[in-house]
């Protein structure tokens, strides 16, 4: 089984002034740790950027913050709307690469990554939210969105692919 891990959202623009009452660098760690194992295992690693506010001034504010580390071979989409899916080519990307599994971290939780979640299920994507690599503005929106949602922790991921991969 192929798994994708969408990393939401992870921008100058929504999180450089904020770092450190979201807990940021403790995501960006999870994220990081993720992308790097799937990446080693030939799993996608695909980073989603909200473009609604971009203009030819500001290309810095929308770029990835610094915290993530971003491989040439990750798989980039620019999205305008809530849901990833909505009006982009990721549906194609991951049924052409066969996905079976789609981990879904970044920010916010109760919003991009909550709407990219359950688009990714609407469309019969199984999904989960990547435990401690999800951030939010709201005191919150975390904890709902693991009570709510399936989770996966980094060494679940870590048994998946290493298994799958003998």
């Amino acid at each position: 089984m192929k798994v994708a891990l969408l990393v939401v959202d992870m921008q100058n623009i929504f999180l450089q002034s904020r770092t450190e009452e979201m807990k940021v660098e403790v995501a960006c760690e999870y994220i990081n740790y993720v992308a790097d194992l799937l990446r080693k295992h030939h799993h996608l690693v695909i980073h989603i950027q909200d473009m609604e506010e971009a203009t030819e001034t500001n290309t810095e504010l929308m770029a990835i913050i610094p915290e993530i580390n971003v491989d040439p071979k990750d798989i980039m989409v620019s999205k305008v709307f809530s849901n990833a899916f909505w009006q982009t080519d990721l549906e194609q990307i991951l049924r052409r690469n066969e996905i079976g599994l789609v981990i879904v971290a970044g920010f916010a939780a109760e919003h991009c990554v909550l709407f990219t979640y359950n688009g990714a299920i609407e469309r019969g994507f199984p999904s989960v939210l990547l435990q401690n690599g999800i951030v939010s503005t709201k005191p919150n929106a975390v904890s709902d969105a693991y009570r709510d949602r399936n989770l996966i922790s980094h060494p679940v991921i870590q048994y998946m692919v290493e298994a799958s991969a003998r």
